[in-house]
């Protein structure tokens, strides 16, 4: 069976959404979700663009902002992409217990994001999607259930 999420309003496992309102402190900066870090991240090296997506003031503003091409995209994004996914969800599941207990209750289910668009991130309309950022919640997960 698979734990399906994508909306943050769908309970209980909205909260495993980028978009959820749950801040946290990576390389001291408060960050309002991780899809603001993570949209922030693809503008290293340019502090100006990465405070404007820090200070969106919504999630779907700071990926409206990581999507505009006028910015300056670090060449190796790619390469680095999962890694700062990964580096969001390690400091969001450390700064809320209540989330990580949430996690680790999934037990050993496989966690899909299920979006229509996105097969890279989540599984896309047919499910053929890469599914990245369940993935990486289940790596997450792994992490506590071995500590």
């Amino acid at each position: 069976m698979a734990i399906y999420f994508y909306r943050i309003n769908e309970v209980p496992y909205g909260v495993f959404s980028n978009f959820s309102a749950h801040p946290f402190t990576l390389d001291g900066l408060l960050w309002p979700t991780s899809e603001h870090y993570f949209q922030a991240q693809k503008f290293v090296g340019f502090p100006e663009h990465q405070e404007a997506i820090r200070l969106a003031a919504t999630p779907m503003e700071a990926a409206e902002k990581g999507r505009e091409r006028h910015r300056p995209l670090r060449p190796d994004w790619n390469a680095v992409r999962d890694e700062a996914m990964r580096r969001a969800l390690a400091a969001k599941f450390a700064a809320h217990s209540e989330l990580t207990e949430l996690l680790l209750s999934t037990g050993n289910e496989t966690l899909v994001e299920k979006t229509t668009t996105d097969y890279y991130w989540g599984c896309g309309t047919d499910g053929t999607g890469k599914n990245r950022l369940g993935e990486l919640l289940m790596e997450t997960r792994t992490g506590y259930q071995s500590e």
